[in-house]
């Protein structure tokens, strides 16, 4: 008892910690509720109560154009009459939008003699109850409320919520509905049934749904429900973007906090990885220029062995995973082993550095090709192969080049294009410590022989960096900008 009385000690909240409404749902399908008012305010309820199945009564001698429009598409009822207590009868709510102090408290005054619970809009100390911003995501649904005091704060809140919740949630909650009953009836250990339930919503069953395979979520559900397998393992091969937390997509977020393994290159940073679930295993595979800690061909193998394992696995990869992220081998090991898979993308490199520099990619009459390039190919030579496009206008975007700058720039001018031709070099796209570097194509020789300029580098090439904000960027070539001042 004792050990009891100091744990409710150690959790009980300060006065100002504690809520002063309990939430809750209202069961309100079928039943009468009834919004008094007759404009904008009014036609907000409506389109709130619309998400519901309860049947709309709106109380107005006249209405504005807003509501009416509303009232039209939810089929709501419309008592054109000036409101009474009588139309409270057999009613579950009462909203009163009349938008005047004396008008809303009477209907407040009428609705709590008749014992129904009733909200002014916009009038928190005069409400029974609050309406919170909500997300719709039926049978699930999730509201939000600052208990009046500021619900914009809750409009922002829900939109995040709305993102980050897969539209297909509402879909998986029916799915697991119709196994309930079986569940139930099959697996009579507790503990074994909310496992069974933990691997339902989290698993196979629920990435075959989200990505739309509706047939696969519900022969995975059968199979786990059976036992004739253990759940199958999933893969999803996450662009965790240039760097910055924040440019990290929502699906992403949601995938690192359902993960039971994270595999992830070097290049993504310490915080994107730590914002995977507290508990899962993390396994760094990270390859760097001139010192590749693990070979491709066993991160394949390492990818399939985790999936047969049963395990949801997330492959983190800088920037996004098809573009040089060796995307191609895993998929293909993925296939060869059976273990379902899914891409997530990311915000690529060159779109991050091209946002910091606000360099535009392309350009009405001046560039209207881009070309994603990687200094080397497969047998690590410095490739050519886009120089014809470089020549033709393209804006040319190159990946992991910095040592073999000179040679590109060399090609290039070879091919035909002009040294002048204007050139951005952005090193840590994204990052906090990143640095914005502008020059010619003739200045791109120098960056191999800055050895502090040692970050990941994205160079970027064509007349359309001519229009980049670039007037705070450093010199490609700095000494070369000194003799040209000085001269």
């Amino acid at each position: 008892m004792a050990r009891g009385r100091e744990h409710l000690a150690t959790t009980l909240k300060k006065p100002e910690d504690r809520l002063d409404v309990f939430p809750t749902f209202m069961k309100v399908a079928g039943k009468r509720v009834i919004v008094v008012g007759h404009g904008a305010e009014a036609a907000a309820k409506v389109r709130l109560l619309g998400e519901t199945n309860a049947r709309i009564v709106v109380v107005s001698k006249s209405v504005e154009p807003d509501l009416k429009d509303a009232i039209d598409l939810f089929q709501a009822e419309h008592l054109a009459e000036e409101f009474r207590p009588g139309h409270l009868n057999g009613a579950a709510l009462v909203f009163s939008a009349r938008e005047d102090w004396d008008l809303d408290t009477a209907v407040v005054g009428a609705a709590r003699i008749m014992g129904v619970p009733v909200n002014a809009v916009d009038k928190p100390e005069l409400c029974d109850f609050y309406t919170g911003a909500l997300v719709n995501r039926a049978p699930i649904a999730v509201a939000i409320t600052s208990t009046g005091v500021g619900p914009v704060l809750s409009r922002h809140i829900r939109a995040r919520i709305e993102a980050m919740l897969p539209r297909a949630t509402g879909e998986l909650a029916r799915l697991g509905e119709s196994f309930r009953d079986a569940a139930t009836r099959m697996i009579g250990d507790g503990a074994l049934r909310r496992a069974f339930w933990a691997r339902f919503f989290s698993g196979a069953v629920a990435a075959n749904l989200y990505a739309g395979r509706r047939d696969a979520a519900r022969s995975e559900a059968q199979r786990l429900l059976n036992g004739m397998a253990e759940e199958a393992g999933f893969v999803w091969l996450v662009g965790a973007g240039p760097g910055a937390e924040d440019l990290l997509t929502l699906r992403a977020q949601r995938l690192l906090q359902e993960a039971d393994v994270i595999v992830h290159d070097a290049l993504v940073p310490a915080p994107v990885v730590a914002m995977g679930r507290r508990d899962a295993e993390r396994i760094s595979v990270g390859k760097r220029k001139g010192a590749h800690s693990v070979p491709q061909s066993e991160i394949c193998e390492l990818l399939s062995d985790l999936g047969r394992k049963g395990l949801k696995v997330v492959r983190l990869k800088a920037g996004d995973p098809m573009i040089f992220g060796r995307a191609a081998e895993e998929m293909e090991a993925l296939r060869k082993a059976g273990v379902g898979f899914e891409i997530v993308p990311g915000v690529t490199a060159a779109f991050a550095a091209a946002a910091s520099a606000q360099i535009p990619l392309t350009l009405r009459g001046v560039a209207s090709n881009l070309v994603f390039a990687t200094g080397h190919n497969a047998r690590s030579e410095t490739l050519p192969d886009w120089a014809d496009l470089a020549l033709k206008g393209a804006t040319v975007a190159v990946y992991m080049g910095r040592t073999v700058a000179a040679a590109v720039a060399e090609r290039l001018m070879q091919a035909g294009l002009g040294a002048g031709t204007p050139v951005a070099v952005i090193e840590n796209a994204a990052h906090a410590d990143e640095r914005q570097f502008a020059g010619s194509l003739s200045d791109l020789a120098i960056l191999s022989d800055r050895e502090e300029i040692d970050g990941p580098v994205l160079i970027v090439i064509g007349e359309a960096v001519g229009h980049a904000a670039l007037d705070k960027a450093e010199p490609l070539a700095p000494k070369r900008a000194l003799r040209i001042a000085a001269a």
